[in-house]
């Protein structure tokens, strides 16, 4: 089975649902001629036409809304948000008429769109260009929110979510584009969303990560083990719908869980499941919750030392699996 990069897996799976179904289409800024500003959709201009690739101008809102409408017509849009930190303008669009589009129509109609969302700090991309938000979108029921972390669970979940029959927000942190590699299968398989998996088993302690925060937790678990501290990392992987019994069932197998992200720690994403540990695992515990997130700031700096003051490290989560083990 070929290794391939992040990015690679992506755009396979565009390729592979673009010859798979003609209603298939992508529009964003750059990913036409240009390929996308990461390369995500290169080549599928070239192959597939203008009229299925669709190079939009700098306007989220109308992207978003457009995609909606073609949704809405039978068409199966995939939406490019270059950057999370530009989807602000398309808040409304995400929230009041995608996500709400199966329950206002009492079933009738769905919105099968894909909105896929570059997110995460990397080297200098400071405060416009780093955002994690994925808070924002979680919290609205009828949206699923996805964040995979391998190459084979990016091809995979995004096949699943171009053919699902209601809106999914595609998170794909940018440092992993061409830093994560990983075995992926030629041709078509799906991965569904839902179900949360373990990345590595541990008996100590759990550690709950998604996206480049699961990379930087399995790597702070092997150093770890050299310690004698056994780590389980549970992949999170899609934030809604949830997977409660996987993370449920870790609890209660290591008695302890940090959570790990790498958007602001107030309100963030792992508040939630923060309180669904408290409030189902309660008698597993035998030491506090904790999160490790990144600080009450609006963005990363560009300043070199205060980037890396921001960014959760290996070495900030092994500090913060020491701390709690040895509670």
């Amino acid at each position: 089975m070929p290794e391939i990069r992040y990015l690679d897996a992506l755009n396979q799976a565009h390729h592979e649902e673009f010859e798979r179904d003609e209603r298939v289409i992508v529009m964003g800024e750059d990913v036409g001629r240009k390929g996308g500003v990461f390369g995500v959709t290169m080549g599928l201009y070239e192959k597939f036409g203008e009229d299925r690739v669709i190079d939009t101008p700098l306007a989220e809102s109308s992207i978003v809304g457009c995609a909606i409408g073609m949704a809405a017509n039978g068409l199966l849009p995939i939406a490019e948000i270059q950057f999370a930190d530009f989807i602000h303008p398309a808040f409304d669009q995400i929230v009041s008429e995608a996500a709400r589009m199966r329950y206002r129509s009492n079933g009738a109609f769905g919105c099968p769109m894909v909105i896929r969302v570059p997110y995460g700090g990397s080297h200098g991309t400071a405060l416009y260009h780093s955002q994690s938000v994925e808070a924002f979108y979680a919290h609205v029921p009828g949206l699923k929110v996805v964040a995979p972390y391998t190459p084979y669970d990016a091809k995979g979940m995004l096949k699943e979510a171009i053919r699902d029959p209601d809106p999914v927000l595609f998170l794909e942190h940018k440092r992993m584009y061409r830093i994560v590699k990983g075995e992926v299968p030629e041709g078509d398989y799906t991965v569904p969303i839902g179900p949360a998996v373990v990345r590595r088993e541990g008996k100590d302690i759990s550690v709950f990560a998604y996206g480049w925060m699961l990379h930087e937790s399995l790597q702070a678990a092997q150093a770890l083990a050299a310690e004698g501290i056994d780590v389980e990392v549970v992949d999170v992987r899609s934030l809604r719908p949830l997977d409660k019994e996987t993370i449920l069932g870790s609890v209660a197998k290591t008695n302890k869980a940090l959570i790990v992200y790498e958007d602001n720690r107030f309100v963030g994403f792992g508040a939630e499941l923060a309180a669904l540990i408290a409030e189902e695992a309660f008698e597993d515990l035998d030491g506090p919750v904790t999160r490790l997130a990144g600080p009450d700031v609006p963005g990363i700096p560009f300043a070199k030392p205060l980037e890396q003051w921001f960014w959760i490290t290996q070495e900030k989560i092994a500090s913060a699996v020491r701390k709690l083990a040895h509670y």
